[in-house]
């Protein structure tokens, strides 16, 4: 069994003695340097996707950043998720499940047609995504109407559902994969209220009334959006 004693360092130096503390924990335990990580990633991610980002990225480029800033966050998102995989891969821990034959074929079907559906669920609104329509108020003229139509006549937050769907469908866990997971889950269900707030500021009370009718992830047969009905 690994083991190895800490002692305070003679001249004192607290700092010292914590990040020396910190490495042997790290090495120990690596979960402790994957959930950081993580961490780090969700702190990074939202601030780029917040509207303080935006706003500092149009002043120093201009309009002219607006078509190309999806793009940045995307690459930055990937870059930035390649570290946490080969931690999983090299660092996976006890193994807790694998779902058999033929059921691990459905999980991978199911993760699949999910992966389609969040497609879908940006088609449906690809406006909301519009970098100068999310810096615009309700009464701002460059800003496009609210335009509820396909999957969110029945949820508000797709890729909140999509998000935790795709993750818990894996058909195999780990421990690692598992606080990872679970960390994910938080961040998800967390950043969909802050997404919301956003949407809140967009559309104003076109959105407040939306709120009010359509379930966040759940869909159910009685709270449809009104202005659906008609359509397919």
């Amino acid at each position: 069994m690994y083991c190895q004693t800490l002692h305070m360092p003679a001249d004192k130096n607290i700092w010292g003695f914590l990040i020396m503390t910190f490495k042997v924990k790290a090495v120990a335990h690596p979960s402790l340097i994957i959930a950081l990580y993580l961490v780090g990633f969700a702190v990074l991610h939202s601030f780029l996707a917040s509207l303080r980002a935006k706003n500092m990225a149009r002043c120093l480029i201009g309009p002219r950043m607006d078509p190309w800033y999806p793009a940045f966050f995307s690459a930055v998102a990937a870059i930035t998720l390649l570290p946490l995989a080969a931690m999983l891969i090299l660092c996976p821990g006890r193994l807790l499940y694998v779902v058999p034959s033929p059921w691990i074929w459905f999980c991978f079907l199911a993760q699949l047609l999910v992966g389609i559906s969040s497609l879908r669920a940006f088609l449906d609104a690809p406006h909301r995504f519009l970098i100068r329509a999310q810096l615009s108020g309700p009464r701002d003229p460059d800003q496009l109407p609210l335009g509820i139509k396909g999957i969110y006549c029945w949820i508000r937050d797709p890729f909140l559902l999509s998000g935790l769907l795709l993750i818990w469908l894996t058909p195999f866990m780990t421990e690692n994969l598992l606080l990872v997971y679970v960390i994910i889950t938080f961040y998800l269900w967390f950043g969909s209220f802050h997404w919301e707030s956003r949407l809140m500021a967009q559309f104003g009370k076109a959105y407040l009334a939306y709120q009010n009718k359509v379930p966040r992830i759940i869909p159910q047969r009685s709270k449809r959006w009104e202005g659906c009905k008609n359509s397919k």
